[in-house]
């Protein structure tokens, strides 16, 4: 079983699913993994997950805290994690899943179809012209997804490119509002404008003066397709392209 919606995702597009023991409250994709017996972990239900039984756990980086890791393979279960900085990534976490459970042949139609996918995408894109998006991960104070994280890269596939050009210690930096009009991206991902003008351009008025604001370019994107380092990601990257045209 996965302790990440994202891996749940890959073990149900590369597993036999009847030996897929478990989900978190939060793995709802596939439909079929609702049908699965849940394991809380936030916060970690060990009791609960060690009577699945689970030959293996699998989760990525950054969603489980080393602690959660240590008790559970002190547990007697051993933990697999998968890092996603690419597309590439995933492509590459997909056949290493196949690898390890041996499912080979199931894991490389699994990639070579997302790579095929990828690579029209990546042409119907050269020519376009790229224009500099913003995403917006909270409000209050505002987060956003910054250059050191996938969502750069789906950008790239999508036909345009991450606003932030400086390189955060952080993955999902905050930003100042004097910082945001400076950047003065041409596209907003957070919300459709109607609610984006409810829910953040009243609090910060003085934001309106940026481009995205002024051509109405403010857009809402669907969140797991956004956030999840999955087998979704060519639909991630294919509903940014619809936007950003």
């Amino acid at each position: 079983m996965a302790l990440a919606p994202s891996m749940t995702e890959m073990l149900f597009a590369v597993a036999d699913t009847a030996a897929i023991v478990g989900r978190t409250q939060n793995c709802d994709f596939p439909a079929a993994a609702l049908s699965k017996p849940v394991v809380n972990n936030y916060p970690m239900d060990y009791e609960r997950l060690l009577s699945l039984k689970p030959d293996v756990v699998f989760a990525t980086e950054g969603i489980i805290s080393m602690e959660v890791a240590a008790q559970v393979q002190k547990m007697g279960i051993p933990m697999y994690f998968q890092a996603y900085d690419s597309v590439a990534d995933i492509l590459r976490g997909i056949r290493t899943l196949g690898f390890l459970l041996k499912r080979e042949a199931k894991a490389t139609a699994v990639a070579d179809s997302l790579q095929a996918r990828l690579n029209q995408l990546a042409i119907d894109t050269a020519r376009e012209s790229r224009p500099r998006v913003l995403a917006i991960t909270w409000r209050d104070p505002i987060y956003v997804f910054g250059r050191n994280t996938l969502f750069t890269d789906k950008l790239r596939y999508a036909g345009g490119q991450n606003a932030l050009t400086e390189v955060f210690a952080q993955p999902y930096p905050a930003l100042t509002r004097e910082y945001i009009l400076q950047l003065n991206p041409d596209v907003i991902i957070g919300g459709d404008f109607e609610k984006m003008e409810k829910t953040f351009f009243s609090l910060y008025p003085e934001l309106r003066r940026i481009k995205a604001y002024q051509t109405k370019r403010i857009y809402e994107v669907t969140d797991d397709l956004m956030s999840r380092p999955s087998p979704r990601v060519v639909e991630g990257i294919a509903e940014l392209k619809a936007v950003l045209r």
